[in-house]
This record gives structure tokens, C-alpha cells and sequence, in this order.
């Protein structure tokens, strides 16, 4: 569903994707790991458009990605950002109806909010929620907000950008489970990027390791263990020693 053929990004002299290839087959889940700064955000951002790639291809169902029709292109999409992203000044289900309330997605808005409430419910948060401001909520609530508010328009394809960052190891899993769930019960294609081998483990259905602008390995997520390659076992057990130079 999702392709990358031979993509490569440069910012000035710091070469961040150098030859990219991978494919994301519909209906799976695929997470990307790797270091810092190793270009896992600007692949995800250049599906999107957000970044132009200096050379190579992005095919969405066999057509580039590079489309003009942007509106019903993006519509496609849901995305969990990173630190959940919700809008201050918005209430909980004026966030999580976003979409619903302009451009293409459009719809009225006791319908949109009455989507809302539906989709909080189904992340687990009660419809008294929803006239709520994200101030008053949880970190872990957030973060299901930011969930229900990336399956409000129930997308065909889910990003998902570190979904378990500064969440205690309790509330990490909870949101693992729930991104599993859901990623299975929509059919929906979903791109993970994350450190966090716990939501590896839990989300993948394959795994794809991006390091040094390329995709060093990919395969079955139960195949990670055994994989032989030394730059997968040395990230995915946190291994001070192996190819990969550690910054002491």
C-alpha cells in the first residue's frame, strides 16, 4: 500500500535518507526503529508532503504520493503525533472532530461531536470528556484523546509517532493494547515510529530498522530476536558495544 523507492533527503551537508526502500503492505502494521536522528520523522513526513524528497519515489495504492489533490489525499490519513498534539483552546471532542468540522470530512456539528464522543468511548474515556479542555486531563488521557481524534474520520492508513513517549510503563501498555486493537478491528494500515521496544514487540507486524539513511533490516517482528544482524541486536537490546557508535 505504502512504498518507498530509493528515497533520499539532505538538509544542507547532513545526508538523512540515502536511498530508502520499503514497503508497507495494506492492512499491516509496520513500526520503524531506529536512533535518534536517524531520519525516522522525515520519512513518515514525507508521505505526508510535509517534505519534499530530493530524489526517489513515494507510491500510496500505486500513485505518488506527490499528488495535487492534497485535501482528499490527506483524508486518507490519521496520525497520533507525538506528545499527543491536542489544541489548548479546544475542548476534548472539538479536538478529537477536528477533521469533521472542516474541509472535505466536513459534517454537522452535533454529528461530528456525537463521532467524538463514540470514538472516546472506544479509547476508553467517558462521554463527560468531551466538554473537557486537555489541561484538566492525564497525560494517559491525552494520549487517548490523541488516539480518538486519529481514528475520528476512520482513516485507511494510521501514523503513529512515538505513542508511548513520557507515559509510565503501565500506561504505555494500556495504549499499546489499544493501538493493536483498533489498528486490527479498522483493517487499517498503520506506520509506527518508536524507541520503545516494548511498543514493538506489542504493535508490530514487521519491523523495519533505519539506520544510516538506509533500512539496515526488515522483517516479522518474530523474527527480530534471531535476525543475526549486528546493528538490530545491538539497538534492540541497548548494547553500549557493536557497529553502532555510542556518543559517550
Amino acid at each position: 500500500m505504502i512504498r518507498f523507492d530509493n528515497i533520499h533527503k539532505a538538509f544542507g551537508d547532513n545526508k538523512v535518507l540515502r536511498g530508502v526502500n520499503l514497503h508497507i503492505p495494506k492492512g499491516e502494521s509496520m513500526v520503524i526503529i531506529g536512533g535518534s536522528g536517524t531520519g525516522k520523522s522525515v520519512a513518515l513526513k514525507c508521505v505526508l508532503g510535509l517534505v519534499e524528497p530530493d530524489a526517489g519515489t513515494i507510491l500510496v495504492d500505486g500513485k505518488d504520493s506527490r499528488t495535487n489533490d492534497r485535501d482528499a489525499f490527506l483524508a486518507r490519513f490519521g496520525m497520533l503525533f507525538q506528545g499527543g498534539a491536542l489544541f489548548d483552546s479546544l475542548t476534548v471532542w472539538q479536538n478529537v472532530a477536528f477533521r469533521l468540522l472542516r474541509g472535505s470530512l466536513k459534517r454537522p456539528k452535533e454529528e461530528a461531536r456525537a463521532i467524538a464522543i463514540e470514538k472516546l468511548r472506544r479509547v476508553g474515556l467517558k462521554a463527560d470528556v468531551a466538554d473537557q479542555f486537555p489541561a484538566e486531563l492525564s497525560g494517559g488521557m491525552q494520549k487517548r484523546v490523541g488516539l480518538a481524534r486519529a481514528i475520528a474520520a476512520e482513516p485507511e492508513i494510521i501514523f503513529f509517532d512515538e505513542p508511548t513517549t513520557g507515559l509510565d510503563p503501565i500506561m504505555a501498555g494500556v495504549i499499546n493494547d489499544l493501538i493493536r486493537e483498533i489498528v486490527v478491528e479498522m483493517g487499517a494500515t498503520a506506520m509506527t515510529i518508536t524507541h520503545d521496544m516494548s511498543s514493538v514487540r506489542a504493535i508490530a507486524d514487521k519491523v523495519a530498522m533505519l539506520h544510516d539513511g538506509v533500512i539496515q533490516w526488515t522483517g516479522p517482528v518474530s523474527e527480530m530476536d534471531a535476525s543475526g544482524d549486528p546493528y538490530l541486536d545491538q539497538f534492540i537490546h541497548g548494547r553500549a558495544e557493536g557497529p553502532i557508535e555510542a556518543v559517550r
